[in-house]
């Protein structure tokens, strides 16, 4: 039996370790009072230890959780007569045999009293006056709580050490209320639940719900919150106070026998000191044998009246702890164990404290820098062992932005959207000079096409600006769990490595323009699969065939001259609705001459046979250069404008002006050509752009990243700097040093008893 009678002791100090270190993972067996204010609650309490030491008064008392450890002590224990404890002052009149008892100066043998209370918040001081220990509640409480009436979460720990009380842990919560009263907070009841729940539902322990027996017992609000969280009734006790008070003809019986509220534990009848009592200062004492007199000649209790009162109650309370805690002490253990290997996991992570010394620097910081080189590479290799499964990373978005972003920026480039027909025709006229020409002139496809290929330039320069940010964002998250402890150097690598991939953009960047400009330096006409002109000028007459098939919606006059809805000639532009047959009647109109197939008409358009004008000359009106004479023919008739001016003047108005049948085909012919030599550039670019980012950005950093950390960072003055750990992180570490350390004490004391 003495080992299960130092199972109560044991969990007091695992209480006392959880208590100090505020573990909350760490559920132990407990008794948890609960009832509604002046359900008796206080005077049950009292009535276990035989002393008057809780704080009364109306309203809210008990505002803390007051964690009481009743701890049984012979009288002849060495720990009364220890010496080395401080003692708490006591005020009242003290006679000299008193004092000479006590051990004040003269005494022979000091004798101390074996009765005293301790706090845990104030150790190494002993309270013999339990006045003293009233006071203390009250001071503690409201340092913590405020001197208002609300409450707090915070335990106050207290020890009782009496040969007179059976070992118990017991835990007194605020009393239940429906209504705040004075100064009380609004939400008052909602706080106090709160408070209660978070006790009660811990399946380690056990409840005992105080209900005065005056109230009728489906009024309980303890029963009622025990309900909530035991259901069954497997731990709760029923403890039914004021059993004295009840109107004349009534008992308790059927509550007390279980016939009213089946509990598994039972209910227990209580009688405690009534308000005279205590304002005529009855002691406990014979407070007691009174309740023991009422139980015994009761009509109702007397035959019950061996399971009744406060001495069953704390046998009942102690034999009840101590099997419940040899249940849950198994089970306590494996779970210290579970936390302590947690404990040990996080503290492994942060690293040996001893692991740096002056011997030992150099090589910490360069296997850290390797290590830091490695995750960069395998990063961009996906050969990293903490690849994401969420999202592209690493090389596998390089890989992405090449092949998904950069194609697609280039396919989606139109290499003569902005390339309008007017500037087409522009550029022939001008690149012929004052001469006519027989052909469509190369110089004007030359200076067409080379500012089309500067268009492959912006998605060039986006391509190695993207692949530069994903090696900034690997380098960024290269960190590894042992380099945070220090944050100085993994500042200074990120930043080193930051420097190198800064320092390779701009020549990068550099040598993709210069791809572009060798394009536009010089344009390859021999180029296998460029489409060639007489290739293009034949699929522009077979596209015109073709579309001569499709039906015209126009509207015709009687003389045959087609004419839009509006009445005005059709715009001859560089479109499907111009025809070969057009084109044909035009040059027959032209030359007089009747045309002879497509190829003839090709060669009279591009060797500038223009036949226009017949060899007999032409009319005055045919020359604009003419001036026509008066019917006397000795005046001239000179125009307010002349035709040179009016020409002059619509030079520029290009938009107004129609495109004869061979600039369009000179237009359609370019537009091609610029279309398929654009696709053979772009072809190429898409090609060497990737090989060139991933020769100079790519790999470079790569091979080169290790070599640049250790020659800028491997410096001795710099290891101190380097080295300095991350002051959060110490302080976790000594947090988690400490949490260990509890949890190895807790450890060793269960293993005592198990």
């Amino acid at each position: 039996m003495s080992a299960l009678q130092d199972l109560i002791p044991t969990v007091n100090k695992l209480q006392d370790i959880v208590t100090n270190t505020n573990l909350t993972d760490l559920d132990l067996p407990l008794l948890t009072v609960i009832g509604s204010q002046s359900a008796g609650k206080s005077s049950v309490l009292e009535n276990i230890v035989g002393k008057d030491f809780l704080p009364r008064g109306t309203g809210i008392v008990t505002r803390r959780p007051l964690i009481l450890q009743l701890i049984n002590i012979e009288k002849d224990d060495p720990l009364v007569h220890r010496a080395d404890f401080e003692m708490d002052e006591d005020h009242t009149e003290v006679t000299l045999e008193d004092h000479l008892r006590k051990g004040g100066v003269g005494a022979a043998h000091p004798i101390q009293p074996a009765e005293w209370g301790e706090f845990l918040h104030i150790p190494g001081k002993r309270f013999y006056n339990f006045d003293n220990i009233r006071k203390e509640i009250e001071n503690e409480t409201a340092r913590i709580a405020g001197k208002n009436k609300g409450i707090s979460r915070i335990p106050i720990n207290l020890k009782v050490y009496s040969p007179n009380v059976l070992n118990l842990t017991m835990v007194d919560l605020p009393g239940l209320t429906k209504i705040p009263i004075g100064d009380q907070p609004t939400d008052i009841e909602r706080q106090i639940k709160n408070l209660i729940l978070e006790y009660i539902s811990k399946p380690n322990s056990i409840i005992l719900a105080v209900s005065p027996a005056n109230v009728d017992l489906v009024n309980s609000e303890s029963l009622k919150l025990a309900r909530q969280v035991d259901p069954l009734g497997k731990r709760t006790i029923g403890i039914l106070s004021k059993l004295d008070l009840m109107d004349h003809g009534t008992n308790a019986l059927d509550i007390l026998t279980g016939k009213v509220y089946p509990l598994r534990l039972g209910f227990i009848g209580v009688v405690n000191r009534s308000q005279q009592d205590i304002s005529v200062n009855k002691s406990l004492e014979d407070s007691l044998k009174s309740e023991q007199d009422f139980f015994q000649n009761h009509p109702a209790y007397k035959t019950i009246a061996s399971r009744c009162g406060t001495e069953f109650l704390a046998k009942t309370l102690n034999k009840t702890l101590m099997h419940h805690i040899r249940e849950r002490l198994p089970d306590i253990k494996a779970k210290l164990n579970t936390l302590m290997g947690q404990t040990e996991q996080e503290l492994a992570s942060y690293g040996d404290l001893n692991i740096v010394s002056k011997e030992n620097r150099g090589s910490l910081i360069l296997t850290l820098m390797n290590k830091f080189a490695n995750n960069f590479i395998s990063s961009i290799e996906g050969n990293s062992s903490e690849i994401s499964t969420k999202e592209l990373c690493g090389g596998a978005r390089i890989y992405y932005i090449y092949n998904e972003v950069f194609g697609n920026s280039l396919l989606a480039i139109n290499p003569v959207s902005n390339l309008p027909v007017q500037d087409i025709r522009t550029a022939i006229r001008n690149s012929t000079g004052p001469r006519p020409s027989l052909f469509v002139p190369e110089l004007a496809f030359d200076l067409l096409v080379k500012p089309q290929i500067k268009l492959l330039e912006s998605p060039s320069h986006r391509c190695v600006e993207l692949v530069y940010e994903e090696l900034m964002k690997i380098c960024h998250n290269c960190g590894s769990q042992e380099l945070s402890r220090y944050p100085k150097l993994q500042t200074r690598l990120i930043e080193t490595v930051s420097d190198l991939l800064r320092e390779r953009l701009g020549p990068t960047t550099k040598y993709v323009e210069s791809l572009i400009e060798i394009h536009r330096a010089y344009i390859n006409t021999n180029h296998p699969n460029f489409v060639g002109a007489a290739a293009a000028m034949a699929s522009v007459v077979e596209e015109r065939q073709k579309q001569k098939q499709k039906p015209k919606e126009q509207k015709h006059i009687p003389n045959g001259t087609a004419v839009t809805e509006n009445g005005h000639k059709p715009h001859k532009s560089l479109d499907s609705n111009s025809t070969l047959d057009e084109f044909k009647e035009l040059e027959k109109k032209s030359s007089g001459q009747p045309a002879h197939g497509d190829k003839e008409s090709f060669l009279n358009f591009f060797f500038g046979k223009d036949q226009s004008q017949t060899a007999s000359g032409s009319s005055s009106a045919a020359d604009p250069f003419k001036y026509e004479s008066e019917p006397d023919g000795l005046q001239f008739n000179i125009p307010s404008q002349s035709p040179i001016e009016q020409k002059m003047e619509h030079l520029n108005l290009k938009e107004d002006e129609e495109l004869s049948e061979r600039e369009q085909l000179e237009c359609e012919l370019i537009r091609r050509l610029i279309i398929s030599y654009f696709s053979i550039v772009r072809e190429m670019i898409q090609d060497q752009v990737p090989k060139a980012i991933m020769c100079l950005l790519v790999n470079f950093s790569k091979e080169s990243v290790q070599n640049t950390l250790v020659r800028k960072l491997y410096k001795e003055d710099l290891f101190d700097d380097l080295l300095f750990e991350d002051e959060n992180l110490s302080q976790e570490r000594e947090k988690c040093e400490k949490l260990l350390a509890t949890y190895r004490e807790a450890a060793s004391i269960i293993s005592e008893v198990v």
